[in-house]
C-alpha cells in the first residue's frame, strides 16, 4: 500500500512541468536579489511582488498581517503561478487528447 505522502509528492511533481520550474527559479532569483539589495528606502521588494502577481497580491490581502505576510505571499503566489503555468503546459501539450489520468 502506498503511502499518502509520497501520492502528494508524485502529484505535485506531475504538476510542475519544465515551464513551472524555470518560473519558480526565476522567482527565487528575484527574491534573493531583492532581500540583498532591500533598503529602507528601495523598492527592490515590489518586483518579486509583480512577478508573482496577481496571486501574491491577492494573498497579500487575504492573509492576516503578520511580519513574514509578504514573504509568505510571494512564496504561496509563486506556487499557485508555477501550478497553473504547469496545468497551461500540460492541457497545450495533450492538445485534443483527454488525460485519462484525472
Amino acid at each position: 500500500m502506498p503511502r499518502p505522502g509520497l501520492s502528494v509528492l508524485r502529484g505535485v511533481r506531475r504538476a510542475l512541468g519544465t515551464a513551472a520550474r524555470i518560473y519558480l527559479t526565476g522567482c527565487a532569483l528575484l527574491l534573493g536579489w531583492a532581500i540583498m539589495t532591500a533598503s529602507d528606502e528601495s523598492m527592490a521588494a515590489v518586483v518579486p511582488l509583480f512577478a508573482t502577481a496577481p496571486s501574491s497580491v491577492v494573498l497579500l490581502f487575504l492573509l492576516p498581517e503578520a511580519d513574514t505576510t509578504f514573504l509568505l505571499s510571494i512564496l504561496l503566489g509563486a506556487l499557485v503561478n508555477a501550478m497553473i503555468i504547469g496545468w497551461c503546459a500540460r492541457a497545450l501539450r495533450r492538445g485534443s487528447t483527454p488525460d485519462t489520468a484525472s
